[in-house]
């Protein structure tokens, strides 16, 4: 088994819904969600939007290798409805969008998956989420734990936490 973590999020059409559909999917075809961070309202990163982001991060556990965990998060979003456009550079926005932040310590460089994720260190919205959920996991690659990444964030993002809770 491989311990995963995912990065959730939505800010197009019921954000809420789409994450809870995200779950199930998630738990029907990925593995088994072990924990859920809170939800927060987040400003677009990296774009302009007036539609503002809901985050959140799960931890799961999967027998699914990285390359075949990364095929079934991108069908995921497909079958959920996210058109994804090629010619594009940059970010937009999305009915879902599914990161994976760590799988268990490894280091991954491949054309087509870097883990961990690349920039989540320079991101409040991956950040906050993940911290409620595992504080003290240590980024193999920076040597922090993800608390102390935190703390030393320099996003300068907005994010709410709402209280709302998936499921």
């Amino acid at each position: 088994m491989y311990k995963v973590f995912l990065s959730l999020g939505s800010n197009l059409g019921n954000r809420i819904i789409n994450l809870q559909n995200v779950l199930q999917c998630i738990s029907e075809h990925i593995g088994d969600i072990k924990s859920v961070g809170a939800l927060y309202e987040t400003e677009p990163w990296g774009f302009d939007s007036e539609n503002w982001f809901v985050n959140t991060a799960i931890e799961i556990e999967t027998v699914l290798q990285a390359n075949v965990l990364l095929q079934k998060c991108l069908w995921i979003e497909s079958t959920l409805g996210r058109k994804r456009n090629k010619a594009k550079v940059g970010y937009s926005s999305r009915l879902i969008d599914i990161d994976i932040l760590f799988f268990d310590n490894e280091i991954i460089n491949l054309p087509n998956l870097i883990v961990p994720h690349e920039n989540l260190h320079k991101r409040k919205f991956v950040l906050t989420p993940l911290n409620d959920i595992a504080p003290e996991f240590v980024h193999p690659i920076i040597k922090q734990s993800i608390r102390t990444l935190l703390e030393s964030c320099p996003d300068k993002m907005k994010l709410k936490k709402l209280n709302l809770t998936l499921g």
